[in-house]
This record gives structure tokens, C-alpha cells and sequence, in this order.
């Protein structure tokens, strides 16, 4: 399993590295250990971390409450957790994660 996402409590940890006011959403591939995150939204009042939840959700194919970022609320590299849920399994979001480090 690469560096930047493990198994944990049932799911999967992953480092996201946000770079944030970018023309588009989208997964640029991975950036050192993190998988770098293009968003539009700016970094205020909470509105790149909500987009962050919200693109992995879509992106995953899970409810935004299996979610959660758990490490760097403030800062541009984040450690979200994501759970299965659903038809979803731990091996399901390894293997679309891993298709997001590709890059675009």
C-alpha cells in the first residue's frame, strides 16, 4: 500500500495536499506523501475543507458523513478518513483512491 493512504478503524486514511482557488476540482496525482487536490474554493471560513469532503464523496461514491477530515482542519495538508458504507468496501476506496493519484 503506498505511503500517503492505510487501513484504519475499518477504513481508509489518506493525506490530501490542497491547493486551493484552482481553475477546477480535480486530483492532480500525488505530490511527495499526499494526493493533491485541486479546488475552486478559497481557503476561508471552512469552504476548501467542505469541498474537499464533498469532491471525495462524489469522487468515492459515499455519503459525505463517511467522511471525516481528521488532521489539518487549518492547514493545506489534511488527513481524511474515509469509511465504506453502503455496497462500498475498504478494497473499493483503496482502488479508487489509487485511480485519483493517477492524475487527470
Amino acid at each position: 500500500m503506498p505511503l500517503w493512504m492505510r487501513e484504519k478503524d475499518g477504513g481508509v486514511l489518506f493525506r490530501v495536499q490542497i491547493q486551493p482557488r484552482a481553475s477546477r476540482n480535480e486530483a492532480a496525482g500525488l505530490l511527495g506523501d499526499a494526493l493533491k487536490l485541486r479546488l475552486t474554493a478559497p481557503p476561508v471560513e471552512g469552504a476548501a475543507n467542505r469541498a474537499c469532503v464533498e469532491f471525495f464523496a462524489k469522487a468515492l461514491g459515499l455519503p459525505k458523513s463517511n467522511l471525516s477530515i481528521t488532521a489539518g482542519q487549518s492547514s493545506r495538508k489534511k488527513t481524511l478518513l474515509a469509511l465504506p458504507g453502503g455496497k462500498t468496501r475498504v478494497e473499493d476506496l483503496k482502488a479508487a483512491l489509487d485511480r485519483l493519484a493517477q492524475g487527470p
